[in-house]
């Protein structure tokens, strides 16, 4: 039988959307690491030096083949060993951004492989250096069709942020599951992070393909 109490919600509702903040700031700080150290990753398999490209890679690949959970405890936990103590928050915020800068980086690449080998062409004939063309001319034209990947795996990212419940984030998730463990009420606090996840998701999607199609405008791309 269906059994939802509305005092109960009104009543927890305050603790989830403190935990909603939370979470999306989990979120924004992974993704933010996650944009930045893509980009050089991408950037580390496209050297002349074969053995730091084949090292990048194989590190790039270990990571998308292993389970975020599994490097989230990696970093809490193996890391005191190694003499690196680390809050539950920086070493989730370290994981999540390491393992979607993994993703990232082949987002990343497919944009830097689509630009015309001509603007590379171009670039060396007026004498500019590497780091003068990546920035100045191949980054800027690889940003638009890497967009809609990347804004995948924003919302990916949010998504997989109940994972750092595993070690004691107060995020959604795991404050979903104090307060049933508190109340033993289990139907309001899930459904409510359910409610919460779509409300947030879904929006953002739709602003991602609506920022993607205006930067394809300004470019006259579409």
């Amino acid at each position: 039988m269906f059994d939802w109490r509305w005092d109960f919600t009104a009543e927890i509702l305050p603790r989830l959307i403190i935990a909603t903040g939370n979470t999306l700031l989990a979120a924004g700080l992974g993704y933010a690491i996650a944009i930045v150290l893509g980009l050089i990753l991408a950037l580390a398999q496209r050297t002349p030096y074969r053995a730091l490209t084949m090292t990048v890679r194989e590190a790039v690949e270990f990571i998308r083949s292993t389970p975020l959970v599994l490097q989230i405890f990696f970093v809490f936990y193996v890391g005191p060993q190694f003499g690196v103590r680390l809050s539950p928050w920086v070493a989730g915020m370290i994981a999540i951004g390491l393992h979607y800068a993994a993703y990232l980086s082949e987002v990343y690449r497919g944009g830097l492989e689509s630009v015309p080998k001509g603007q590379w062409e171009a670039a060396t004939s007026l004498n500019l250096s590497t780091a003068r063309t990546y920035f100045r001319i191949v980054i800027p034209q690889a940003l638009p069709p890497s967009l809609a990947g990347m804004g995948n795996y924003l919302v990916g990212i949010f998504k997989d942020t109940p994972m750092l419940s595993v070690i004691g984030v107060a995020e959604l998730m795991h404050t979903a599951n104090a307060i049933g463990s508190e109340s033993y009420r289990f139907l309001e606090p899930y459904t409510l992070v359910g409610v919460i996840f779509l409300m947030i998701s879904l929006p953002s999607a739709a602003l991602i393909r609506t920022f993607e199609a205006w930067v394809r405008r300004k470019l006259g791309m579409s």
